[in-house]
């Protein structure tokens, strides 16, 4: 057999185009239209390629986007600061910082210091409490996008067994929180977990966010399995791969991710909504 691709491009075009018409009926209310700052420090070339791509999808959707570079010799103090503007500033209704930030910087202080309305990336405590109690308003943008693929197979969720390979609070935690919602019942594995590939066969759903390139080989992949593969990474020849080896993983999978084009694509479409949720929240 061969898997199902789950084209994260095409998914994201269709979200992407159901946002752009909230937008246009959230206007059409007399709302001014929704704005997304993105904080960018220092000049990380794959930050600066994630930041090009969300601005420039951000003003096609109708919505404002302001652009802020620091140099990666700015303080945390000078961050901090630029973060209290935004938050008070009502034309922004939604911020993100762009991760990773330079060693000189705490990314947990900045991430408490975003009004968590203003918090599209869903990183504070309070969005991450509400997921916890199944109350969320403003989602980790990759999760959240990994759920909208998971829709897309049209199978029923409740029940399944979900494996999530990591444990960052980027990815995994709250995809794991996330599929517990969906009602599935969720492993989460790590470093220490032990027998990794026997619990990866054991799984309905397999999201892998590890940053191990080929890490999950076709052999650990139950048959029929769904594949969310969240890694993207850069090979010696310059090449991307994910952290699942998808020549061997689709020869068993029912669904499988590619990489590029598979999650990426989701976090983008994912934050646009989120973005026009933090405006919709602010009206509350």
């Amino acid at each position: 057999m061969s898997a199902a691709i789950l084209d994260g491009k095409a998914i994201a075009q269709r979200v992407t185009e159901e946002v752009r018409a909230a937008v246009a009926v959230h206007a059409a209310a007399g709302h001014p239209p929704p704005g997304l700052a993105v904080v960018l420090v220092g000049e990380n070339p794959a930050s600066q390629v994630y930041v090009r791509m969300k601005r420039k999808t951000t003003e096609t959707v109708g919505m404002r986007s302001f652009a802020y570079d620091l140099p990666a010799t700015a303080s945390e103090t000078e961050l901090l600061a630029l973060i209290d503007r935004l938050n008070a500033d009502p034309a922004v209704n939604a911020i993100l910082v762009q991760l990773p930030l330079p060693k000189q910087i705490g990314p947990e202080r900045v991430i408490e210091r975003i009004d968590p309305k203003k918090d599209v990336d869903g990183f504070h405590p309070y969005n991450v409490g509400r997921l916890v109690l199944k109350m969320p308003v403003l989602r980790p943008c990759t999760p959240w996008g990994c759920m909208r693929l998971l829709q897309e197979t049209g199978e029923d969720l409740v029940g399944k067994h979900a494996v999530v390979i990591g444990q960052s609070n980027i990815v995994g935690r709250p995809m794991a929180l996330e599929l517990l919602m969906a009602r599935c019942t969720v492993t989460i594995c790590h470093s220490a977990t032990r027998d990794l590939p026997g619990l990866v066969r054991q799984a309905d759903i397999v999201v892998a966010g590890i940053g191990k390139p080929k890490f999950v080989p076709g052999a650990w992949i139950k048959p029929g399995a769904i594949v969310i593969d969240v890694g993207i990474n850069r090979l010696p020849d310059g090449k991307l791969a994910g952290d699942v080896d998808f020549e061997s993983a689709r020869e068993v999978a029912g669904w499988i991710t590619p990489v590029p084009g598979g999650v990426g694509p989701m976090t983008i479409a994912t934050l646009l909504g989120n973005t026009l949720r933090a405006a919709q929240w602010q009206l509350e």
